[in-house]
């Protein structure tokens, strides 16, 4: 038991030894903590440690030597520069990178000195990247108009071009876009002009837009109204022709009637309550009067 107790106590200092070598880097075993990524070189032969845990070295220090790389994202603030639009107005634009080594093995390949090496390549590809791209839009266009379409612009090219380093972009952004010292009045001016150009532009579209709504406008409604007429106009025929068909049927059916009923609504029509006829009594429009009257008086005779 005693034995068994003492080798127990001899494998644990033994382990507690090997872990303190590793965190010194040295001894069998490797370890790869969070956040970071080794390279175990032998000779000429290279192997990649990429995830937290341990490896086992399978030489001495001597023979395997290990380098240590950042596994997480790094951010990288670039110098500011000035870029000229594709209209002619310069900026002054300064931006940042956010990016990792997503190959280790590649990236050493690439920058033997270092990640030092690394950032100012990546500086230089970010700040052309931001210059062609900048270029070939307009002031209005970077500070507002698309500037989210030419951020995702900028982070693609930026991408391709540093995938081949083994680096890997998450995004470029620009910190700051100012106008150079000296310059805003003017700027501000053009910019004040060119608004004021574009709402003369609109509101005259606007009124010609109007004049034509108005005018097919005025055309349907003399449309409309001809249509109504000419509908008004047919209805009337209809009626006149209607009503001159009953008119023949009622005079064929009882003439006697028919002519009675005409001449009292002549009556009705012709002579109100102050008119004045002054006409002979035997006048052929007085026909049914004289025979009212002739007939009163010889119902008086009787």
């Amino acid at each position: 038991m005693r034995r068994l107790l003492l080798l127990l106590l001899l494998l644990g200092g033994v382990g507690v030894a090997l872990v303190a070598a590793a965190q010194w880097e040295v001894g069998p075993l490797v370890i790869t903590r969070e956040g970071e990524q080794k390279i175990i070189f032998r000779f000429n032969e290279a192997r990649v440690a990429t995830r937290p845990g341990w490896t086992l070295r399978l030489g001495l220090p001597v023979i395997e030597r290990v380098e240590r790389y950042d596994a997480r994202w790094l951010y990288l603030n670039t110098e500011t520069q000035s870029i000229q639009t594709k209209d002619g107005e310069q900026l002054q634009i300064d931006n940042y990178v956010i990016w990792r080594i997503e190959d280790p093995k590649q990236f050493r390949t690439r920058f033997p000195s270092g990640p030092r090496d690394a950032g100012e390549r990546i500086d230089r590809i970010v700040r052309d990247d931001v210059r062609e791209v900048v270029g070939r839009h307009t002031l209005g266009e970077v500070l507002e108009g698309r500037r989210k379409e030419i951020m995702a612009e900028i982070t693609e090219r930026t991408r391709g071009m540093l995938s081949e380093f083994g680096i890997d972009v998450a995004d470029v952004r620009i910190n700051r876009t100012e106008l150079p010292a000296g310059t805003e009045d003017s700027v501000y001016a053009r910019m004040k002009t060119e608004r004021e150009r574009l709402a003369k532009k609109n509101r005259a579209e606007g009124e010609e837009r109007a004049r034509r709504i108005r005018a097919e406008a005025d055309r349907e409604a003399r449309v409309i109204v001809a249509n109504a007429d000419r509908d008004a106009e047919i209805a009337r025929g209809e009626g006149d022709a209607q009503s001159a068909q009953i008119y023949a049927e009622a005079y064929g059916s009882a003439p006697e009637f028919y002519s009675l009923s005409r001449t009292l609504e002549a009556y009705r029509k012709a002579i109100s309550q102050n008119t004045t006829l002054v006409l002979s009594p035997d006048t052929e429009f007085f026909r049914y009067l004289r025979g009212v009257e002739g007939d009163a008086k010889a119902k008086s005779r009787k």
